[in-house]
């Protein structure tokens, strides 16, 4: 029994760990930061949700800030037409899988299956062709990179904690002061609901984030649409 125990270790670090651990940190087939001078990309995992993210859309649209938002399929076949509002207002709509899991459990067949399906339901919300792809949890396995060939795999240069609400009640706004540094990507969620997260965590990431918003814009920090940093890499069909 230890035999096969082990045996199946070492394979599910060879297809899972281990490319996730050298794509992410040689910078295999991903972005990690935009080129654009005094510019941040704000980007947003796990909606669309109907509770929080037309709030954060509006927080967005008050100070005129694009962002990127990676959607779960299964939700944004529910609520395209915040899809619709996401693409009106200048935003960027990428691919989180059609249901929140991770890469490190599907086979190449299924993560393509993911991929098509969530492609498919952000391409008949918006009429537009979709190309940036970012995995759950950043994780990978050891067919991703050939998978998602024709997209441009965002990961992020900034990261916050904002799904545990302990994390950022009070801090987040000055932790967000402190990493911004022109080009970088900054990671954030708009829905509460993943395995782990607190459900009310977007409230305050939210607002933590119109304070954030403000102060930037003193300083002259943009927030741009990825779509204008890096739509000339990205692949061709």
């Amino acid at each position: 029994m230890i035999y096969f125990f082990t045996a199946a270790l070492i394979i599910f670090i060879s297809y899972a760990v281990l490319p996730t651990l050298l794509i992410r940190s040689l910078n295999w087939g991903i972005v990690k930061d935009i080129t654009e001078p005094n510019s941040i990309a704000l980007t947003f995992d796990d909606g669309p949700d109907p509770q929080y993210t037309a709030r954060l859309l509006d927080v967005l649209k008050k100070h005129e800030a694009k962002a990127a938002f990676f959607v779960v399929g299964e939700k944004a076949a529910k609520h395209p037409l915040l899809l619709k509002r996401m693409q009106a207002e200048g935003h960027t709509i990428g691919i989180h899988h059609y249901r929140h899991i991770s890469s490190w459990i599907l086979s190449p067949g299924s993560l393509k299956k993911q991929l098509e399906q969530t492609k498919q339901v952000i391409e008949a919300a918006i009429n537009e062709e979709v190309y940036f792809y970012r995995p759950p949890w950043g994780h990978f396995n050891l067919f991703t990179l050939w998978t998602a060939r024709n997209y441009k795999i965002i990961m992020w240069s900034g990261i916050f904690n904002d799904w545990k609400i302990k994390h950022i009640r009070n801090t987040l706004s000055e932790s967000l002061a402190k990493e911004t540094v022109p080009g970088r990507i900054f990671l954030l969620h708009d829905s509460g609901e993943t395995l782990g997260a607190d459900s009310s965590a977007p409230e305050h990431m939210i607002n933590h984030l119109d304070e954030y918003l403000q102060q930037a814009a003193l300083k002259g920090i943009q927030f741009i649409s990825l779509k204008k940093n890096i739509r000339g890499i990205a692949h061709e069909y």
